[in-house]
């Protein structure tokens, strides 16, 4: 009874413990049992070797696409988690530009007062003072031999022009020339080995691109802002005569004037020169002169002096659907010539105030801004077919293009 309580216990001990004897199962169920262990141990292994492989090629793919590719549309590349390679590269080609201009004002506030002006006018003797003004702005080093790109109205009525390179050294700098109808300049710095931007295609530029701005702020020192490109030849700003401006949401301040608009890879696309706003604060929309337009300024005064365009002496407006109406016009398109210069090329073809020009050497017309650029761009001593309406009559005339007159500041 003791042998039976003992090893009732045991049993129960083992039971317990998980250390069902063996003897107590038949061969073939253990068989089983053993062989199922082991398939389970087998895929167990299976399937963690499975997840650490995928794991792995999931850390070294890129990352997913957008839907639209599934789409046949076209999606760009993953930008880059910093932009501080493009910085690095395009910073020490931005210079910092510093200027004074001193103003004579006229007499003391004493001397003004109307009724001392009608007692002692006579003898009150003239009073002046000179003031000095200073201003700021940003500038591009886009040759090695030292030219400058900036905006031309930083430097209006300068006394004095100082620029300071990214590593805070001054250098002397002349005016080498400028273009005022895209407010551009160009300053020659005399210095050793100067860091030349790399000039990249404004003309690849889609809306939605990574751009930054690169420039001085409030004189606050040289300052880097991140946005995208919003639009592309923004034009009808009342900027300049010339205007095919790229707008973008990187901050823009005065002081920025002049800087450089850099795409990703650290290239110069563009060379702010405005922004849209009433309180001179940064509202989220800047503009900047397209680089390949800066550098078409750049050669054309490095090689010619000035900046060469075509002419042929007309006004005109653009043909709105109000115009249209009040005119009678025939298109609802192009320009309406408000006026012809006596004896200019469009008046020794033959075009009168009253005709609507929709065409110009095949180049179809949509408003003024596309009538100066066609023109200009041609530049003198070309002969542009001009097409368009007289009242109902289709007509096509040869015009010889002249130099376009040198603008005011």
């Amino acid at each position: 009874m003791a042998d039976e309580v003992e090893g009732g216990r045991d049993a129960a001990s083992r039971f317990s413990s998980g250390l069902w004897p063996s003897r107590m199962i038949p061969a073939e169920t253990r068989s089983r049992v053993v062989r199922a262990m082991l398939f389970g141990v087998g895929l167990g292994i299976v399937l963690a070797v499975a997840v650490f492989l995928y794991l792995s090629e999931s850390a070294d793919s890129p990352l997913p696409t957008s839907p639209l590719a599934s789409a046949g549309g076209p999606v760009a590349a993953q930008g880059p988690a910093s932009y501080a390679g493009a910085v690095a590269r395009a910073a020490p080609s931005v210079v910092n530009i510093y200027t004074t201009k001193v103003r004579t004002e006229r007499q003391a506030m004493m001397f003004t007062d109307p009724l001392l002006q009608h007692h002692f006018g006579g003898l009150l003797p003239e009073q002046t003072r000179q003031r000095m003004e200073t201003s700021l702005g940003s500038g591009v080093i886009v040759d090695s031999a030292g030219y400058i790109l900036t905006n031309l109205h930083i430097l209006k009525d300068a006394d004095e022009v100082k620029v300071v390179l990214a590593d805070g050294s001054n250098v002397p700098v002349q005016a080498v020339g400028e273009d005022p109808e895209t407010d551009l300049a160009i300053l020659r710095m005399e210095a050793g080995q100067v860091p030349e931007i790399a000039v990249g295609d404004a003309g690849a530029l889609r809306v939605g691109d990574v751009v930054l701005a690169i420039g001085n702020p409030f004189g606050v020192g040289q300052t880097v802002t991140m946005g995208i490109v919003g639009a592309t030849g923004r034009s009808h700003l009342g900027i300049s005569s010339f205007e095919n401006f790229i707008q973008t949401d990187a901050a823009i301040n005065p002081g920025n004037s002049g800087g450089a608009l850099i795409n990703a890879r650290g290239e110069l696309v563009g060379i702010n020169t405005a922004i849209f706003s009433k309180s001179g604060g940064s509202h989220g929309i800047g503009f900047a002169i397209p680089a390949d337009l800066a550098m078409k300024v750049l050669d054309q005064i490095l090689h010619k002096g000035r900046m060469v365009r075509g002419w042929i002496g007309i006004t005109a407006r653009d043909v709105t659907p109000a115009l249209q109406e009040s005119f009678a016009l025939r298109v609802a398109g192009g320009v309406l010539v408000s006026g012809v210069l006596d004896q200019g090329p469009a008046d020794r073809a033959g075009l009168r105030a009253g005709d609507v020009i929709t065409h110009i050497a095949n180049r179809a017309v949509r408003d003024v801004q596309d009538m100066l650029d066609a023109v200009a761009n041609a530049g003198p001593g070309v002969e542009l077919v001009i097409s368009g309406w007289r009242g109902n009559e289709w007509f096509e005339m040869p015009v010889v293009t002249i130099e376009r007159p040198a603008m005011p500041r």
